[in-house]
């Protein structure tokens, strides 16, 4: 009985996050702020789970920066996905042999 509550109770959390902006904001937003602000969120959120991720997986401060800057170099290049997390992945390990 608890569980189909803690279900229940999540389903319409869950509605409720979805549903609202849509009620709140029903016309176009103008404003050029809002706008942007709006448009980096998914962004700044993403950057926010990720890198502090980043810096604990790797056990090493080191390994782990070395794997970055390899990431941003070869982002920088427009360099593909796979290609830079598997560059990124060899550099950091690379570097945990050394260190």
């Amino acid at each position: 009985m608890k569980t189909a509550l803690y279900i229940a109770v999540m389903a319409s959390v869950t509605y409720l996050v979805r549903a609202i902006p849509f009620t709140v904001f029903s016309q176009k937003i103008k404003s050029r702020f809002v706008s942007s602000f709006l448009y980096y969120i998914p962004y700044a959120v993403l950057a926010a789970m990720t890198v502090p991720a980043i810096f604990y997986s790797t056990g090493s401060v080191v390994t782990a920066a070395v794997g970055t800057a390899a990431a941003v170099v070869l982002a920088y290049f427009n360099m593909p996905l796979i290609v830079v997390a598997l560059a990124a992945a060899a550099a950091a390990f690379a570097a945990g042999l050394f260190v």
